[in-house]
């Protein structure tokens, strides 16, 4: 493929026209890590949070770069650079269409939470309307050919559009995908084709990354204004502090408003039935009345499968299938799962909640169902939005009976001060640091009738210390004590 074909005349959005000799260059790749770069291929300097690409274009090109595409006043030496004003947005564009396709049917969910369960469950409802369907987010890759752990919540562009060939030609029609505020403010999602779009909700979250929580808002809500079609099927769930900022948005936007929840006008919630391993919920779509019996826990949960099932409907499936289809979910690892429970029937759980609303709304989640003790174990992960430490630490001293303060993923800072910074805010909690103690010893309180939750790490399998990640997994801890206690 030429460059032409890649970045030119096909994106005129993108304010190039590429003529001439240059052109007419043969393109076999496109990266924006010097280090993958061989003969042939065009290297995209991006300016990153650590690092700025233009530094090293001369490693690029050392390497076989044909074309180099920078911001203006960039330099190659001998090779030819094409100068572009965003070229984060540049390698996006060119890297759809330099893999071409990807599935029929895309979506994608910004938020701050849901946004795996309600991609997982939007694949699940898609499969079982008999789509062969794809979800891409934290938990990683699920299709019908493939279950792949994951790391990033929005993968880089090349990796994306990569993936997304490859789904295609497997014959996947239908994919659903999160959008982090990052992955929007970086352009990670630019060149997606997307038939929906969806916002769960916002809450403190990444202020280490944006601002203000309105500069948090405003990335999210570029997947409205910028990416989806003008007049597509915005999902929003509308019982958010944020659902009417997210509602004008998406209709100042052009886009076409459905709104789910109890204040929903597309699927509307009348009622709900909260049991200890299921819901019942009452939901109102159109003049037709549904009875659905939801296998999962927790109020945020019904949230999710609404959304989720507003995706669905709007892409094509049937409301009577849908509906049906939520009788079916399976909850996406991690979030709000049960591993196991005591011989007189404590429950123990993992949820990913690592930022405050979260950790409030998966505590709230439980209670209705706990006839005896809260107990949650969770601590906050280092080289990250500060802030959210104390505001954690009095979340759940307010709504847990017993709070275990342990650490997360402390990274570069110092373990023991993390857990200050929280416990300054949680004066009932206890400390222990080894994350594996602390998770042994909560198990070792649970009494008849009480819940735990271990929070923050959810479908996590490892624990990064400094600048290693050891292998760690909350649930295989959590199932270990448990066995332990039994024997």
């Amino acid at each position: 493929m030429n460059l032409r074909d890649i970045a030119g005349n096909g994106f005129p959005e993108l304010n190039i026209q590429i003529g001439g000799t240059l052109g007419d260059l043969e393109i076999i790749g496109i990266s924006a890590d010097s280090r993958k770069v061989s003969p042939g291929m065009a290297f995209i300097a991006v300016a990153g949070t650590k690092a700025d690409g233009a530094s090293f274009i001369a490693d690029a090109v050392a390497r076989g770069a044909s074309v180099v595409v920078a911001g203006h006043g960039a330099d190659a030496g001998s090779v030819p650079v094409l100068s572009v004003s965003e070229p984060r947005r540049f390698l996006a564009v060119s890297a759809s269409r330099f893999y071409g396709r990807q599935p029929e049917t895309m979506v994608a969910v910004t938020g701050t939470a849901g946004k795996t369960s309600v991609a997982s469950f939007t694949r699940q409802i898609w499969a079982y309307a008999g789509h062969p369907a794809a979800m891409i987010g934290t938990t990683g890759v699920v299709s019908p050919t493939r279950n792949e752990y994951g790391a990033l919540t929005t993968p880089d562009p090349v990796s994306l559009h990569k993936l997304l060939a490859e789904l295609a030609n497997e014959g996947v029609t239908h994919a659903a995908m999160e959008a982090s505020s990052h992955g929007l403010d970086q352009f990670r999602l630019d060149g997606v084709k997307l038939a929906a779009a969806a916002f769960t909700n916002l809450g403190r979250d990444h202020m280490d990354y944006h601002p203000t929580v309105e500069d948090y808002m405003a990335a999210k809500m570029r997947l409205f204004r910028d990416l989806l079609p003008k007049g597509s099927p915005a999902v929003i769930f509308a019982d958010d502090a944020w659902s009417a900022q997210a509602i004008a948005a998406a209709g100042e936007a052009g886009q076409d408003v459905r709104t789910v929840g109890r204040k929903g006008d597309f699927l509307t919630l009348k009622r709900v039935e909260h049991f200890r391993h299921k819901q019942i919920a009452e939901v109102h779509v159109g003049d037709d009345i549904f009875e659905v019996h939801i296998p999962l826990a927790g109020d945020f949960q019904i949230a999710n499968a609404l959304v989720a099932a507003g995706l669905a409907i709007s892409t094509g499936v049937a409301a009577p299938i849908a509906m049906a289809a939520l009788e079916k979910l399976v909850g996406a690892s991690g979030r709000l799962e049960l591993v196991g429970h005591t011989h007189d029937g404590a429950l123990a759980y993992v949820d990913y909640a690592h930022k405050p609303d979260a950790l409030e709304n998966v505590l709230n989640s439980v209670r209705p169902f706990t006839t005896g003790r809260v107990i949650v174990v969770f601590g906050c992960g280092g080289d990250r939005d500060r802030g959210k430490r104390p505001i954690m630490g009095e979340i759940a001293c307010r709504l847990a009976d017993v709070v275990v303060v342990t650490d997360d993923n402390p990274r570069s800072e110092d373990p023991a001060t993390i857990r200050a910074e929280i416990m300054a805010a949680a004066s009932c909690a206890m400390e222990i640091g080894d994350r594996a103690e602390a998770i042994r010893t909560a198990v070792g309180m649970l009494t008849s009738g009480d819940t735990l939750i271990v929070a923050g790490k959810g479908h996590e399998e490892g624990q990064t210390i400094g600048s290693v990640t050891l292998p760690f997994s909350d649930h295989a801890e959590l199932r270990k004590a448990l066995e332990e206690l039994k024997s």
